[in-house]
């Protein structure tokens, strides 16, 4: 999309993380904005800091409600009359093995994870095909390249946004629509501390696991969103965020059938280790 300026963009997850970022940088571009999530406090703090720099509206939106977006769709259809970006960000995550996670836990953040995605998709492609170019970003992870012990829900949500996003991208090859599926490495987000966390998980393990991965959030969000928008100008169709999105993904090039087994080997290590620190 080789100019973003006058565009307007759905940002999901705008209250907080990467979505803030992205909603941010995707206005110093000069992109209107229509600002989705949950959390009615963190999209006001996003507007505060866009400073009215663009026009920007906030909607409070469950993703994982179908009928919730289709509105969603149809108030920002009246408000700014078009959508030219379409940034599927929001998510959550879980902590515990899949014995320990319910198949309502499970089906919670599948709903939000992938059904979100798909419900964006599905409400918000009329518009984007009324435009001459457009361009939708579909947030799957690192989780999304690697199967890693403890997040099969996780890896599964993500895996699903990556099939889902290449497949919908060849499907509108012959449109005006560039489909971009990103897989960040480790941001420095609330994701992790906010993780929710499975009611027979345990306790130990957890503590341990939200430990391990806030020392591991290392890039920052404004970083990552600056790839994510130079991705949609580049319509780039596919963006690794970060050193480890890289290596895990040559790992898995290289040696397929042992990438994974060397990588959940290691970060069990560092799990046990942070137990044992934890529990002197």
């Amino acid at each position: 999309m080789r100019n973003i300026n006058g565009a307007v963009a759905i940002v999901t997850g705008a209250g907080a993380g990467i979505g803030r970022a992205i909603a941010l940088q995707l206005a110093s571009h000069g992109a209107q904005l229509a600002l989705a999530d949950l959390n009615e406090q963190g999209l006001l703090e996003t507007q505060e800091l866009l400073g009215g720099r663009v026009e920007s509206r906030r909607y409070v939106v469950d993703v994982a409600d179908a009928p919730a977006v289709e509105e969603f769709a149809g108030k920002v259809e009246c408000d700014f009359k078009r959508a030219s970006i379409l940034v599927n960000n929001a998510g959550v995550t879980l902590i515990g093995n899949f014995k320990e996670v319910s198949l309502a836990e499970l089906e919670w953040l599948v709903k939000i994870n992938f059904w979100g995605v798909v419900h964006g998709c599905k409400f918000f492609l009329p518009l984007l095909g009324r435009e001459p170019e457009a361009h939708i970003v579909n947030m799957s992870s690192l989780s999304g390249l690697m199967g890693f012990g403890g997040q099969t829900h996780y890896c599964a949500s993500k895996f699903a946004i990556r099939g889902f996003s290449e497949a919908l991208r060849e499907e509108l090859l012959e449109t005006g629509i560039k489909v971009t599926s990103v897989y960040p490495s480790h941001i420095r987000t609330g994701i992790a501390s906010k993780a929710r966390v499975a009611a027979s998980a345990d306790a130990g393990q957890a503590a341990a696991a939200k430990k391990l991965f806030s020392q591991l959030n290392l890039l920052s969000p404004e970083r990552a969103a600056q790839e994510v928008v130079q991705a949609i100008v580049r319509d780039k169709s596919r963006l690794l965020i970060g050193t480890d999105a890289r290596a895990i993904d040559f790992l898995q090039r290289l040696l397929p059938s042992k990438a994974n087994s060397i990588v959940t080997a290691m970060i069990r290590m560092t799990i046990k280790r942070l137990s044992s620190a934890s529990a002197t």
